[in-house]
């Protein structure tokens, strides 16, 4: 694939100047040095409706006419558009058909939008995906509705006859297209609503990771406007109606058929009329209605937004309804979080953040417990398709301190509601409560067997660091208090294991089993200090005592065991050797203070030594790294410059990877090439350095407090 910026570094700057002042929200180029066409910033992935692990579509290319729309999987799940200009088709998204594709001229990426501009027989498009993914408002957040626009106007002084023309696919609502499928409409207040899917429902019936879902409905939703019609229709009778300009009567009824079988879609028709240079807009909802959304221990739990009684066509007319002052907030939403991103970390810091923001997201479910309180469950995306992974939700959770800590809770209760049954034997905290999305019990390693290929460590450490955190944001310990005689547990467990780690998995299990790991001993240490602070909240003062004391020393011990010249060990028995300390950050982030400010100053002179061209490794082993690790071991440096150096290799590896997937985690240093992972909510650990900035953290998580 081509690369869209070209590599001088004068035209390069221009871009990436040019890319912020898209999301801002300004204009969104500048012209490049000595071109005539303007440059798009590029990005691996660009989401187009993500919402979660099921309801999520992207384009895997620089414009939507090279490739279908797809799954983050990479299955096909297309959405197909054309224009008509004066007779002639122009396709401006999918792949095929039909006409010639219509000129991508521009592309802006945003928190909660997506926009591409076209250009064809002199009238520009412009479309526009928003999603309104507002961390501080679990109502909206939870609803599994996107927002449609086409913006059209000549661009020639002339006049021309327009009609628009988009659709759905069935693959939306299936796992492969060799499933049956059925559909329908109806009408719902003034949308004339369409849906689909399989003629068979088995809700909740298959786990897994490389599926889509198979049960629920995919919904297209277009409110009454001039001009505008609506068919499910097939590719045989949309080819007659690209060529004519007429949709069907009636919507083709040929059902049950395979979704391969002349694919059956959702479709609409817009007919603008007579378009001159004032600009004229169409609009509809795509949205995905999945009846049940998690098995929770053998419950059935709905969506969050269902959870006093609203069915979809209440959801529809609620979101209808609610559009423009949703529009409002999302634009003040995202030009207030990108001034701040760009303030706390520079322009390709923020580039890379908005980026992570609606993948971190889309990898999560919130559904609502039989009590009506929320619940959130995240989905080990192209691993091992795990639910509620704990080492999943540690590196995400910068971005629930950040924006709503109440979904850090509602992430982390499961887990310790689980570890509180008694078919949880162990004295340390669990990897995981089942496989997405049946919630029913630890799947991985031994599951509740066995202690075989556990992460008794890393998960323990992960708990307690993350509920020190939630309770440092809040000022209370109070989600602590909860589950106290378990956090109990875990930290006796840490204090007799953690020091000097025996041979046992980390997060980073794909680089195998390890004894003697010094970035798990940090966070070992650094989870019993939280550990003490939470006591020392609930009043415990003997404990938080006992446990301040032992971290120290512990944190002593383990400078004088892991140094080795100007930097320290990937494992104590290990000299020669290094790794990324990437646990350290919540030590700074934290203002504990464990381990002293010049370990940190030189790890990250170190670290810079080891830049490959696409980021530090993750340790002296292989080459390849972890995109959050570096971002966590970037925030250990209070040098801006620094912090700079560290991030800018991610920022070139993010516009130049070969591999065009949701963005990927894990990948090759030395030629920015995905080893494993895409998709993965734990992109969010990249919000990690917003959390360095005490009074940037205090006003996000404000925002969330005082909405609830």
């Amino acid at each position: 694939m081509k690369d869209a910026i070209p590599k001088t570094s004068a035209i390069q700057s221009i871009a990436l100047r040019a890319m912020t002042v898209a999301l801002l929200g300004g204009a969104v180029f500048a012209p490049p040095l000595g071109a005539q066409e303007p440059v798009t910033t590029r990005t691996p992935a660009t989401p187009l409706i993500a919402h979660d692990p099921y309801f999520s579509i992207w384009s895997f290319a620089d414009t939507t006419t090279e490739q279908p729309t797809r799954h983050w999987t990479g299955t096909d799940q297309p959405m197909t558009g054309w224009l008509r200009v004066d007779g002639k088709a122009l396709r401006f998204m999918g792949r095929g058909g039909a006409g010639d594709a219509m000129r991508q001229t521009s592309r802006a990426l945003t928190p909660t939008r997506t926009t591409y501009d076209y250009e064809g027989g002199g009238v520009r498009l412009t479309a526009t995906f928003f999603t309104p993914a507002l961390p501080d408002d679990l109502d909206v957040l939870s609803r599994p509705v996107t927002y449609l626009t086409w913006t059209v106007r000549a661009t020639d002084g002339g006049r021309h006859a327009v009609q628009l023309y988009f659709d759905a696919g069935a693959q939306l609502a299936v796992d492969n297209d060799q499933q049956s499928v059925v559909w329908g409409t109806s009408r719902v207040g003034d949308m004339t609503v369409q849906h689909i899917g399989t003629n068979t429902q088995q809700v909740l019936q298959k786990v897994g990771d490389n599926l889509r879902i198979d049960w629920g409905w995919a919904q297209l939703a277009v409110p009454r406007q001039a001009g505008t019609t609506t068919a499910t229709l097939g590719e045989r009778a949309r080819d007659i109606l690209l060529k004519t300009g007429k949709m069907p009567i009636a919507d083709d009824m040929a059902m049950p058929r395979l979704a391969h079988q002349d694919r059956p879609a959702m479709a609409m028709l817009a007919d603008f009329g007579d378009v001159g240079a004032a600009a004229d807009t169409r609009r509809a909802m795509l949205a995905y209605d999945d009846i049940d959304a998690i098995g929770y221990f053998k419950r059935r739990l709905p969506a969050y937004w269902r959870r006093n009684g609203m069915t979809m066509a209440d959801l529809l007319l609620k979101a209808e309804a609610d559009e423009p002052a949703l529009r409002k907030r999302g634009e003040a939403f995202d030009r207030d979080l990108i001034a701040d991103l760009e303030r706390v970390g520079g322009r390709p810091y923020a580039e890379i953040a908005v980026v992570a923001y609606r993948q971190t997201l889309a990898a999560h479910k919130l559904v609502a417990n039989i009590d009506g309180r929320p619940l959130y469950f995240s989905k080990e995306n192209f691993s091992n398709g795990c639910i509620a992974t704990v080492d999943i939700t540690y590196p995400t959770s910068p971005f629930f301190l950040l924006f709503n800590p109440t979904l850090l809770e509602a992430q982390l209760r499961p887990i310790l509601d689980y570890a509180s049954m008694p078919r949880w034997r162990f004295p340390f905290a669990p990897h995981d409560i089942g496989t997405y999305p049946q919630a029913n019990g630890q799947v991985y390693g031994g599951g509740e067997r066995t202690e075989d290929d556990q992460m008794p460590v890393e998960e323990s450490g992960n708990m307690l660091l993350m509920i020190g955190a939630l309770a440092k944001i809040r000022g209370n310990a109070d989600f602590a208090a909860q589950y106290w005689p378990l956090l109990q547990r875990w930290a006796t467990y840490l204090r007799e294991k953690g020091l000097d780690p025996e041979n046992q998995l980390s997060t980073d299990d794909f680089a195998g089993h390890l004894a003697h790991n010094t970035n798990l001993s940090i966070k070992a240490i650094s989870a019993l200090d939280s550990y003490a602070e939470l006591a020392r909240l609930l009043g415990k003062k003997d404990e938080a005592a006992r446990y301040r004391t032992l971290s120290r020393q512990m944190a002593v011990k383990w400078v004088a065991m892991a140094q080795d010249g100007d930097h320290t060990k990937l494992a104590f028995d290990r000299p020669g050797t290094w790794s990324q300390k990437y646990n350290l950050a919540w030590d700074k982030v934290l203002g504990r203070n464990v381990f002293p400010k010049a370990l940190l100053r030189q790890e990250v002179a170190f670290y810079l030594k080891k830049q490959q061209k696409y980021g530090v490794p993750l340790d002296s082993r292989k080459t390849y790294t972890k995109l959050d690790w570096i971002t966590w071991s970037a925030t250990l440096s209070d040098d801006p410059a620094a912090f700079a150096q560290l991030i800018a290799p991610v920022h070139r590896y993010m516009l130049e990877t070969p591999s065009r997937v949701p963005l990927s985690d894990w990948y090759e240093t030395t030629d920015g090439a995905q080893i494993g992972f895409q998709a993965r909510a734990v992109v969010g650990g990249v919000y990690m350095k917003m959390l360095a900035t005490p009074a940037v953290w205090s006003k996000w998580a404000a925002r969330a407090q005082k909405a609830e």
